[in-house]
C-alpha cells in the first residue's frame, strides 16, 4: 500500500478554467459510515451557465455508497439519485443499472474533487497502477454512464505532493494529477486548480 493519507479538510475550493469558467466549493464531514462530501459548482461552458450541487456518501472502505446530484440550467432543474452496495452494484433513480457493475466510485463531470474518492480508495504505492471504472454523471444534464479510468502513481514532486497519470480513454483525455496528502487534487490540468483549503475535518 502507498503512504497513508491524511484526513480530508473541512472544506476546499477550486477555480475551474480552460474546459469551463467557474468555481467549486466542497465540504467534508465524517459520519458513522465513513465520510460525506457536499459541494457545488457554478460555471459557464460553451456559452451556457449552469450549477450542479452534490451530496456523496462514502463507505468506510472508500467506495461510494450514494450520490444525490441536482442541476439547474436553461434546460430547467434536474435531479439524479444513485445508490450503490459498495461491492459494485448500482441503482439510478431506483432502477438497477447493470452497466455500472464493478464501479466503486462516482465521478462528476462538474467536479474537480471527485477524483479524490478514487485516489483515497486505491492508496496506490509509487509505481502502482489500477483500473478504476466509475459511475460518470455528466453536467448539466445529469446523464449517467460508465467511465473507464486508469490511474498510475508516479514519483512525488519536490514538495511531497502525490502525482498520478490519469486517463479516461472514452473521453480521449489524459493528464497528470497533482494531489495533496489527503488525496485532494491541487492541479487538474485543463480543468481546475485548488485555491483554498480549510483545516482537517
Amino acid at each position: 500500500m502507498g503512504t497513508p493519507l491524511h484526513d480530508p479538510p473541512r472544506c476546499a475550493a477550486w477555480l475551474h478554467r480552460q474546459a469551463r469558467a467557474g468555481f467549486e466549493v466542497a465540504f467534508f464531514r465524517a459520519d458513522a459510515e465513513g465520510h460525506v462530501l457536499d459541494g457545488s459548482t457554478s460555471a459557464v461552458e460553451d456559452g451556457e451557465a449552469w450549477n450542479v450541487s452534490y451530496s456523496l456518501t462514502i463507505g468506510p472502505a472508500g467506495a461510494t455508497r450514494g450520490a444525490r446530484v441536482t442541476s439547474r440550467s436553461v434546460g430547467g432543474p434536474r435531479e439524479r439519485v444513485l445508490v450503490a452496495d459498495g461491492a459494485g452494484r448500482w441503482w439510478v433513480d431506483g432502477e438497477a443499472a447493470p452497466r455500472l457493475d464493478g464501479c466503486l466510485d462516482v465521478d462528476l463531470e462538474s467536479s474537480a474533487c471527485t477524483n479524490a474518492l478514487t485516489v483515497r480508495r486505491l492508496r496506490l504505492p509509487v509505481g502502482g497502477r489500477a483500473a478504476a471504472p466509475a459511475a460518470y454523471v455528466r453536467a448539466p444534464g445529469l446523464g449517467v454512464d460508465r467511465l473507464e479510468q486508469d490511474y498510475v502513481r508516479v514519483a512525488d514532486d519536490d514538495l511531497g505532493h502525490q502525482r498520478y497519470d490519469y486517463a479516461a480513454p472514452g473521453l480521449a483525455f489524459a493528464c497528470r494529477l497533482v494531489c495533496d496528502r489527503s488525496g485532494l487534487v491541487l492541479e487538474y490540468p485543463g480543468i481546475a486548480s485548488r485555491v483554498a483549503v480549510g483545516a482537517p475535518a
